[in-house]
């Protein structure tokens, strides 16, 4: 017996080293990763506070010689900046809201309610996400100009309260298949509402996956650049999108304001990631799981 516990003792510290060097390897790709990844947004905010002189020079200077904490003031003074962050903050937060309350509605009716020809709406409805969207582009445009909206925000809002987009749909429906029907049966029985199943019931356990198509929802709203630039002409309506473009545009010699203008808009958003990161982790890898 103790010829035999010699004899396994090395296969199992070498499956041990095997299974330390892979955690080892996985550390030093992901971190090479990590930093790939934010090597241009650390050489924007260094940028930010440069002199035009010093932004292109080489080998790259990190760290400002002499911060250039004026450029951003000089952002606001240049372009309307402010406004532009107004703007964005209404088209994103009434987007988002649609996009949640629109998708949550249509998803439990897909996993809760047995109605006819729901395997089939639902298959049609997660086949539109192989559709690119840019397909429907002129189509949309032409109906939007048809009812006036165009040179309105309503091309940015109203789509998004009718459940546009079916991956967030797919989310949530994933999420509440996941949930107990005995919960809702009972419910029922009880005599609550369907209404009042879903929020009283069902949306205080969904939490992580809301939390997950609201950061997505926002993401994409706050980055959207071709349906702006379609929809909207006059200055006083765009987005802070639209104001970076026109900022690199018009002073494509003062490269400190594009990338100060370029840290103001990438700065909530990072900010963002850091508050909700615990959610947005959680809805993912509960969904992945049938909200389990």
């Amino acid at each position: 017996m103790a010829s035999t516990a010699v004899l396994r003792k090395p296969v199992f510290s070498r499956r041990q080293l095997l299974e330390r060097l892979w955690l080892i390897a996985l550390q030093v790709l992901m971190t090479f990763l990590l930093v790939t990844f934010l090597v241009p947004t650390l050489w924007m905010i260094s940028a930010s506070l440069k002199a035009s002189t010093e932004i292109f020079q080489h080998p790259i200077t990190w760290i400002p010689r002499d911060p250039q904490w004026s450029n951003y003031v000089r952002v606001f003074q240049v372009i309307p900046l402010a406004k532009f962050a107004e703007n964005t903050v209404i088209v994103v937060a009434l987007s988002v809201i649609g996009t949640v309350i629109s998708s949550v509605m249509v998803a439990y009716a897909f996993a809760r309610i047995r109605w006819p020809g729901r395997d089939l709406f639902f298959s049609l409805l997660i086949a539109t996400m192989m559709l690119p969207e840019v397909v429907t582009l002129i189509p949309r445009f032409i109906i939007f100009k048809h009812l006036g909206w165009i040179d309105t925000w309503l091309p940015l809002i109203v789509p998004y309260w009718c459940a546009g987009t079916a991956l967030y749909v797919f989310l949530i429906q994933q999420f509440f298949r996941g949930i107990p029907m005995e919960l809702e049966e009972a419910a029922l029985i009880d005599g609550a509402s369907r209404i009042r199943i879903l929020t009283e019931i069902l949306l205080p356990l969904c939490k992580p996956v809301i939390a997950t198509v609201a950061v997505f929802a926002l993401l994409q709203h706050y980055n959207s650049f071709l349906e702006p630039l379609i929809y909207i002409n006059s200055m006083d309506k765009w987005t802070l999108a639209l104001g970076i473009r026109s900022i690199n545009d018009s002073n494509a010699a003062n490269w400190e304001l594009v990338f100060a203008a370029g840290t103001v808009m990438v700065a909530p958003i990072i900010a963002l990631f850091l508050v909700a990161q615990r959610y947005f982790v959680q809805g993912i890898a509960m969904t992945g799981f049938g909200g389990r």
